[in-house]
């Protein structure tokens, strides 16, 4: 986990985190429509984003060979580019399905690429920031696939399969999974209304017996929008997802708020 200086917003610009856009399943169709949709919420907050913070899972699948990335997404890509020349920076936390994202949309993009959590300061609040995944207790065959995932030999023996092959078997079985089948029928995950059962919960918990001086702890991954307390001093937030849910976190200076785009 890194750490940087504290950064003091100016005027009246905010900070926007959003997290599991999972663009190209469950079709393309229904890809395009949800990749529109994030364009315009990038077009409504560029006039007052001080920094953009995308939390991973932005495709549902992405793999970088040497000379070929998978196909489509160009609205995205086009509006991210615009961005960042704008002089906007726009973070991009690797997840569990883009993890084999390396270093083309840190070259094409100007994106800034996280692989681990990272500690953010602004306006003197402390940001603990991470995907989410493999964290908290628990989830052992998660935390190992996720180890083979990231191996360089596998990383290697994976980019010698032929492309369309490649993503095609990607597809497949993103199309066969349960999140497939939630777009497909337009399902909302169900907020848990207890935390204590959020794995994700009781990391922040630990960790910030570790770090009592952090503010805001924000994940992705589960996909479930929630914001509650900690403490008095330090909130927790799930931004939720960019299926069904639509949602995103915005600090303005002085407090967060999870928001529910139309």
């Amino acid at each position: 986990m890194s750490t940087e200086t504290n950064v003091k917003l100016p005027g009246n610009k905010k900070i926007y985190f959003a997290s599991d856009f999972h663009l190209g399943v469950p079709d393309h169709e229904g890809s395009l429509q949800r990749e529109k949709k994030l364009v315009r919420w990038l077009e409504d907050i560029q006039e007052d984003a001080h920094e953009i913070y995308l939390m991973g899972d932005v495709f549902d699948f992405w793999f970088e060979y040497k000379t070929v990335v998978p196909k489509g997404f160009v609205r995205l890509l086009g509006k991210l580019a615009e961005i960042t020349d704008s002089g906007i920076p726009v973070y991009l936390f690797r997840g569990n399905h883009d993890i084999w994202a390396f270093d083309y949309l840190e070259q094409e993009l100007n994106l800034i690429l996280y692989r681990k959590s990272v500690m953010k300061s602004f306006n003197g609040k402390r940001f603990f920031l991470a995907h989410g995944d493999g964290l908290g207790p628990g989830d052992r065959g998660y935390k190992f696939l996720k180890k083979v995932f990231e191996a360089q030999l596998n990383q290697w023996l994976f980019r010698w399969i032929h492309p369309d092959i490649g993503s095609r078997l990607a597809l497949y079985f993103s199309k066969k999974s349960r999140l497939a089948n939630e777009i497909r029928e337009g399902k909302r995950l169900a907020v848990d209304q207890d935390p204590e059962g959020e794995r994700l919960f009781h990391f922040a918990n630990t960790m910030l017996r570790k770090h009592p001086e952090i503010n805001y702890f924000i994940f992705g991954h589960r996909h479930k929008p929630y914001h509650t307390k900690i403490d008095k001093h330090t909130e927790f937030l799930t931004l939720g997802d960019w299926i069904t849910n639509f949602t995103y976190a915005v600090f303005d200076g002085e407090k967060i708020s999870l928001k529910h785009y139309e």
